[in-house]
């Protein structure tokens, strides 16, 4: 009966997204006990499933091969606590951002909402749950980009929207495929394909396994499907800005780990054209994301297209089918979400307290907001790969995995963009703290006021920030977990 504990992390904050109240959202004491209240709580009904539920949930079933059904496995544990933990932080964020914001109703409610339809894509234990989970998060986070309703937030979440659902098309051909010439749609470790079936049809199934993936891969912004990212991420508040950059895209790196490793199966994908174009395409992506960022003003544009580049790390780590790599790549989940949700919070508070969007602008805001910009310089650190902070393991895991592949070309050329893109990092937010702490001797030190925002910013800002140097201090903590996963489907 464990197994129906599986529906309160998705159902949670549906209802609370129903039960929301113009009342209950013009008293801040109300406002902040609910809304807190029930993504605490999420976290805590997520965590219970992820130690007490060991069977599966049929919700619907169409036919014997065609049902919608929940389970927890190890890459469900581990993405939806992280999405539970980061939408928590968000919630905490917004207590004092959203103060400034209309609609504030609106956007709770789709804050709850896309939390429930990306823990149904986490619990998916299928193919066609997967699909339906894609496509409802896509559905119910796009609000979210658009909240604002600016001509540039109409832009950029219409651009999301297209991108996602022609994604999740190029997905849905995936199932179908898979369905005429697999044992089943559940996600099984090593593949589903049915040798029967599919000798002779080796070409088709190549080319739905690429295109699956590529579809996938929009929502993580992988070339040529990226442009949406850096329209849309920067036009939202900058609490949904960083659950779109630092976990919404995950959804996109868990539903290729779904096809590639439990569908199609790493060992029929190894060594065919697939695989290499995969590795071109996210080596392009990880030096394309770079450059842009580096040549990008705007703070929060910036910090989009940075992770155009830094979730192709994981999709690189993934595409190179080994056990190391995969293990640099899930861990690179954990670190990139942590470091980017505390960036993003960051360029929030600046826009709260100065109104400042340009990098350029923020010539001394280090002495103006000490502790902000402070967790804003470590966490770019730990971005850049610097010990003993995440970003240095998880990156380290991932060269060392494309060295021992032995595939030629890519197991030299895949650390050399990653220490290129590493150095074009550095340049594109080391550079942002050093102008922010160390402005000049002519900058005029008597117009310096203290800004730093308030706890519900500030705390977690540190929290995050601590995750980011756990990652690194005790890789342990996460390594073997993710190791026996990644021996498990490799």
């Amino acid at each position: 009966m464990t197994q129906y504990l599986l529906l309160l992390p998705i159902l949670l904050p549906v209802a609370a997204a129903f039960t929301l109240n113009g009342k209950t959202l013009k008293n801040d004491g109300s406002r902040r006990f609910f809304v807190v209240g029930i993504l605490l709580a999420e976290l805590v009904c997520t965590t219970l499933c992820a130690l007490f539920v060991k069977d599966s949930l049929t919700l619907v079933s169409l036919s014997p091969d065609l049902c919608l059904t929940l389970s927890m496995d190890g890459f469900g544990k581990l993405f939806s606590l992280l999405a539970a933990f980061m939408w928590l932080m968000s919630g905490l964020f917004s207590q004092e951002y959203m103060l400034h914001e209309e609609n504030r109703g609106r956007y709770y409610a789709f804050l709850f909402l896309s939390e429930g339809a990306l823990t149904l894509l986490c619990f998916a234990g299928n193919y066609l749950t997967l699909y339906l989970g894609f496509e409802l998060m896509t559905l119910l986070s796009a609000p979210l980009a658009l909240h604002t309703q600016t001509d540039a937030a109409r832009r950029g979440g219409l651009k999301y929207l297209f991108y996602s659902v022609f994604g999740a098309c190029l997905g849905l051909f995936g199932f179908f495929v898979l369905y005429t010439y697999g044992r089943s749609t559940a996600f099984v470790p090593g593949g589903v394909l049915d040798p029967g079936k599919s000798t002779g049809h080796e070409a088709l199934l190549l080319t739905a396994a690429f295109l699956s993936v590529l579809g996938f891969g929009a929502k993580a912004g992988m070339f040529p499907l990226h442009a949406w990212l850096p329209a849309a991420h920067p036009e939202a508040p900058a609490g949904a800005s960083a659950l779109l950059s630092g976990v919404i895209t995950k959804a996109g790196v868990l539903s290729v780990i779904r096809v590639v490793y439990y569908q199609f199966g790493a060992g029929f994908l190894r060594g065919t054209w697939v695989q290499y174009a995969l590795l071109t395409l996210t080596l392009i992506t990880v030096f394309l994301g770079s450059m842009l960022a580096y040549k990008e003003k705007i703070f929060k544009k910036r910090l989009a297209y940075s992770t155009v580049s830094q979730v192709s790390y994981i999709l690189f780590g993934l595409a190179l089918l080994e056990p190391v790599a995969l293990t640099g790549a899930v861990l690179h989940v954990v670190v990139h979400s942590a470091i980017k949700d505390a960036l993003f919070f960051t360029a929030g508070a600046v826009i709260l307290k100065t109104g400042k969007k340009d990098v350029r602008e923020l010539r001394g805001i280090g002495k103006e907001m000490p502790v902000t910009m402070w967790c804003f310089t470590l966490c770019s650190l730990g971005l850049v790969g610097i010990p003993p902070l995440g970003g240095f393991v998880s990156k380290w895991y991932l060269a060392q995995g494309a060295l021992q592949t032995g595939i030629p070309v890519f197991s030299w050329l895949g650390p050399v963009v990653l220490l290129i893109s590493a150095l074009l990092t550095a340049g594109y937010l080391v550079s942002v703290s050093i102008r922010a702490f160390l402005p000049g001797a002519d900058f005029d030190y008597t117009a310096l006021q203290k800004r730093d925002p308030t706890l519900w910013i500030t705390l977690p800002l540190l929290l995050l920030t601590a995750l980011a140097f756990l990652t690194g201090l005790f890789p342990q903590l996460f390594t073997g977990f993710i190791s026996a996963l990644a021996d498990a489907i490799v």
